[in-house]
C-alpha cells in the first residue's frame, strides 16, 4: 500500500469531498423546503401543524426514505451532524437571541413571578422527575439507573422550549402577562437546567463531594459564576459603545462586527473558566438589549437584531429537522420503550408540581385581582415543551454516561421532544379555547391585569400592594409579606435611577424608554415582534391613550 493511501474500504479525500458537498446540498435543501412550508401554514392559519413540527415531520420523511434505500450508509455519511458543530456554532445564536428578544417592561413587571417558575419551579421539576425515574427502575417498571444518572435525566428534561406555543398565543392574542410567564420561564429556567446538570455531573464524577452543602455550592458556583460573566461582559460591551461613539462616526460596520463578538467572547470565557457559557450567553443577551443596544446607531440596532433573529431561526429549524432525521435513521436505543413511555408520563407530573405549588406561592402575595388564574396554571403547565436545550443536554450525555444511560436518555429526550411538538404544540390552540384565555374570552382578567399594570407606571418587578382585609392569620401573613415586599426597593428604581443613567448615552435613554413602552426599534426579533403583536391586538385602547 503506497504511503498516505486510505485504509481499504475507507473512503477517499475525493470521496469524502463529494459526500460533503452532497450533505450541504441536502441541508439546505430541506431548510429552504422548512421555511417555505412554515410560511404557507402560517399564512393559512393552520395551527394544528406549527412550523418546529413541520420540520421535525421534513427530517422524518427524508431520513425515512434513506433508511428504506439502499442509500442509507451514504445518506448518513452526506448528513453527518458533529456535536461540536452544535455546541459552538448551533446553539449559542439560540440562546442568545432567547435573552436578547426579551421585551423589558412585560418581563419585568412579572419578574417575581417568572424568577419563581425559572429557578423554584424548574428545581421541582429536575427533582420530581429524577425520583420517579429512580423509584421506578427500583422496582423493575423502567430502565434502572443510579440516583445521580436519574436526577441529570431529571435535569436536562426540566429545560422547556416553547416556542412553538408562543406563536399560536401571538396568533390568538393571548394576554400579554401570560406570554411573558411563558416566555420568562423559558428563558430563564435554561439557566437553572443547565447548571443542575452540571453539578450533578460533577457529583458522579467526583463521589467523595457528595456532601449536600458541597453540592449547594457547586450549583451556585456554577449558576451564579457564568451569571457574573454574561452580565459583566454585557455591561462592558455597554460602556465601550457609550464612549467609543462609533455611530456618530458614521463606523457601523466596526460597531456592527464588535456587537456581534461579545456574545461569543462571554460564551467562550465561561467556557474558559470550566463555567456555562450557554447560561453566560444568555445573561449577555439581557444585559446588552436592555443596556449595549440602546448605545448603537439605529442601523446598526436594526442590522444586529435581524442578524441574530436570522442566525437563532436557521439553527432552531436544522435542529428539529436534524432530530427528524436522526430518530429515522434508526440511531436511537429503542429497547426502553417502558422507559420512554412512562418518562413523559413524569415530565408531566413533574410539569405540574412545578406550575401550580409555584403559582400557590406567587399568588400568597398577589393582590386578588393580579393572582393567577387556574385557567393562567393550566395553560402554563401545557405549555412546558421541551426543544433545542433539552437535547443539547441530552447529546451531552452520551459523552458523560458511556455506560448506556447517556444513550436511553437521548432516545427518551428525543422521543419526548418529538410528542410534545407534535401532540401539544399541535393543539395549543384547542387548549387555549376550551380554558377561553384567547380572544375576546380573556378581556376581563386582561384589562385587571393591565390597569394594574399601568397603576404602577414604572416600578417593574415590584407588585403593587393593597390594603389587607381582616385580621385572620393568614391575612397577616400575606401582611406581612408585603411589606417586607414594599420595604425592599424595586429593580426598575435601581434601573432607572442608576443603571440606566450609567451604562446608556442619552439617546441610549429614549430608546431605553421605547422599549419600555413596548416599541422596539430594531423590528426584528421574532419573540419580540410576538410579544408586541399581542400587545396591539389586546390593547388597541393604550396606542390610543
Amino acid at each position: 500500500m503506497a504511503a498516505g493511501a486510505p485504509p481499504h474500504g475507507a473512503p477517499t479525500v475525493e470521496e469524502q469531498e463529494e459526500a460533503a458537498g452532497v450533505g450541504i446540498l441536502l441541508q439546505i435543501s430541506m431548510l429552504v423546503l422548512a421555511f417555505v412550508l412554515g410560511h404557507l401554514l402560517r399564512r393559512r392559519r393552520v395551527y394544528y401543524l406549527p412550523e418546529a413540527s413541520a420540520s421535525l415531520l421534513i427530517g422524518l420523511m427524508v431520513g425515512g426514505l434513506a433508511s428504506i434505500s439502499n442509500t442509507q450508509k451514504s445518506t448518513r455519511r452526506w448528513f453527518n451532524f458533529r456535536e461540536e458543530l452544535f455546541f459552538m456554532l448551533l446553539l449559542p445564536p439560540i440562546i442568545f437571541q432567547s435573552g436578547f428578544s426579551l421585551a423589558p417592561k412585560p418581563f419585568f413587571s412579572n419578574f417575581g413571578a417568572i424568577i419563581t417558575f425559572a429557578i423554584v419551579g424548574t428545581f421541582i421539576a429536575s427533582i420530581v422527575t429524577g425520583v420517579l425515574v429512580y423509584l421506578a427502575g427500583l422496582i423493575h417498571l423502567v430502565y434502572r439507573m443510579p440516583l445521580i444518572e436519574s436526577m441529570m435525566f431529571g435535569a436536562l428534561v426540566s429545560a422547556t422550549d416553547p416556542v412553538t406555543v408562543l406563536s399560536i398565543f401571538q396568533e390568538l392574542g393571548t394576554d400579554v402577562n401570560l406570554y411573558a410567564l411563558v416566555f420568562g420561564e423559558s428563558v430563564l429556567n435554561d439557566a437553572m437546567a443547565i447548571s443542575l446538570y452540571r453539578t450533578m455531573s460533577s457529583l458522579r464524577t467526583n463521589p467523595s463531594s457528595q456532601n449536600i452543602f458541597i453540592v449547594i455550592l457547586r450549583f451556585l458556583e456554577d449558576f451564579f459564576g457564568s451569571m457574573s460573566i454574561g452580565v459583566g461582559a454585557g455591561f462592558i460591551s455597554a460602556l465601550l459603545f457609550k464612549y467609543s461613539t462609533l455611530g456618530v462616526e458614521n463606523l457601523y460596520n466596526l460597531e456592527s462586527c464588535l456587537f456581534v463578538l461579545f456574545p461569543y467572547f462571554s460564551y467562550m470565557l465561561a467556557e474558559g473558566f470550566g463555567l456555562s457559557g450557554i447560561v453566560s450567553i444568555l445573561f449577555t443577551g439581557i444585559v446588552m438589549k436592555r443596556y449595549t443596544s440602546p448605545n448603537l446607531s439605529e442601523d446598526s440596532q436594526r442590522f444586529t437584531a435581524s442578524l441574530f433573529h436570522l442566525l437563532s431561526s436557521l439553527a432552531e429549524t436544522f435542529v428539529f429537522i436534524y432530530m427528524g432525521f436522526d430518530i429515522a435513521m434508526e440511531r436511537q436505543s429503542w429497547s426502553h420503550i417502558g422507559f420512554i413511555f412512562f418518562s413523559i408520563i413524569f415530565i408531566l407530573v413533574a410539569r405540574a408540581a412545578n406550575v401550580f405549588s409555584c403559582a400557590f406561592l406567587v399568588n400568597l402575595v398577589r393582590p386578588p385581582h393580579r393572582k393567577i388564574s387556574r385557567q393562567y396554571q393550566q395553560a402554563l403547565w401545557y405549555s412546558g415543551l421541551r426543544g433545542a436545550m433539552a437535547f443539547a443536554l441530552a447529546l451531552q450525555s452520551v459523552h458523560d454516561l458511556p455506560e448506556g444511560h447517556g444513550q436511553a436518555i437521548l432516545s427518551a429526550t428525543i422521543s419526548i421532544i418529538v410528542l410534545t411538538v407534535l401532540l401539544i404544540g399541535g393543539s395549543t390552540s384547542t387548549m387555549l379555547e376550551s380554558l377561553h384565555v384567547a380572544g375576546d374570552g380573556n378581556n376581563g382578567q386582561h384589562h385587571s391585569f393591565q390597569d394594574q399594570e399601568n397603576s404602577e407606571g414604572n416600578n417593574v418587578g415590584n407588585i403593587e400592594l393593597n390594603n389587607v382585609e381582616g385580621t385572620s392569620n393568614a391575612n397577616k401573613f400575606r401582611l406581612k409579606l408585603r411589606e417586607i415586599q414594599r420595604s425592599t426597593p424595586s429593580f426598575a428604581t435601581l434601573d432607572r435611577h442608576y443603571l440606566t443613567p450609567f451604562f446608556t448615552s442619552r439617546n441610549g435613554d429614549r430608546n431605553g424608554d421605547s422599549d419600555d413602552d413596548d416599541h422596539d426599534p430594531n423590528g426584528a426579533p421574532q419573540r419580540s415582534n410576538e410579544l408586541q403583536g399581542v400587545e396591539s391586538h389586546r390593547l388597541p385602547t393604550r396606542e390610543m391613550d
